[in-house]
């Protein structure tokens, strides 16, 4: 045990491979009541992950969006799943923090793959509020789920170029989960953004639960908008701070409530 430092914290990155990739690194530490300060991991570090080395290089040296343009998508209803009535409320948040800038938000039959692919192309952030689901025996098959039975593969996420992205917010379930036979690549919705040009992403290694995501949401955006130009360099602070909120709040919970959200990326 150390006392955690005052100032602000150092930023690391994880690159985890084999069986390692499916452990929430940034979580380490022990948790209960009767623990003491400086038990856990973040106290004194702000984690991302990186699916490569050379990936955060790439990034780097990405160019700048000409304009900024947020992308909102909110399919509560996907054919043959759960009703997520939470979404509607993270759009609300969103709007609530972004009120100066210009959000395209398209919302259940509106947020069509041709829609949604196009609004990508147009904007520099992204947000997904919808179901994501992880194909075990084809990862490439694994998608956000949006209007009627349609879904966005990670097949197509990966051949798209966008050279002015710069943020993806992927609040469904399982967006960062790799395949077990793949453990030493990492092919998940998430590293998928990145390959189209996404210089951070926000996603979630297990299942979510649906009245966590606003909550997340909220204070993400509320830390990423709070100068006069959006800082996407900002999202894996935000994120921390987003995640350390939600977990005094469940205090005593289950861990799958805060765990599950990672930052991959810058």
């Amino acid at each position: 045990m150390q006392t955690p430092p005052t100032h602000e914290l150092s930023h690391i990155w994880w690159c985890p491979t084999g069986p390692l990739a499916f452990l929430p690194i940034h979580a380490a530490g022990l948790y209960g009541s009767n623990v003491a300060p400086g038990s856990t991991l973040s106290e004194f570090v702000i984690s991302s992950y990186t699916p490569t080395l050379s990936a955060l290089i790439n990034i780097s040296q990405d160019s700048k969006p000409q304009k900024f343009q947020l992308l909102a998508v909110a399919q509560p209803n996907a054919h043959g799943q759960s009703h997520l009535p939470n979404t509607q409320e993270e759009l609300n948040r969103i709007w609530e923090h972004a009120k100066n800038f210009t959000v395209l938000s398209l919302i259940e039959s509106n947020a069509t793959i041709e829609g949604v692919v196009q609004g990508m192309k147009e904007s520099s952030w992204v947000h997904f509020a919808c179901h994501g689901v992880q194909d075990i025996a084809k990862p490439t098959e694994s998608g956000l789920l949006l209007a009627g039975s349609s879904r966005l593969k990670l097949l197509d996420i990966i051949k798209m170029s966008l050279p002015h992205a710069e943020l993806a917010f992927l609040s469904a379930c399982q967006t960062a989960t790799g395949a077990e036979d793949l453990s030493e690549e990492a092919v998940h919705l998430a590293a998928g953004m990145l390959l189209a040009g996404y210089h951070g992403v926000i996603a979630t290694m297990w299942s979510i639960k649906d009245r966590d995501a606003p909550c997340i949401t909220d204070v993400v955006y509320a830390h990423l908008f709070r100068e006069q130009q959006p800082d996407y360099t900002q999202a894996a602070y935000a994120l921390h701070y987003a995640v350390q909120q939600l977990r005094r709040s469940t205090e005593g919970k289950s861990y799958i409530s805060w765990v599950p959200f990672i930052h991959i990326g810058m």
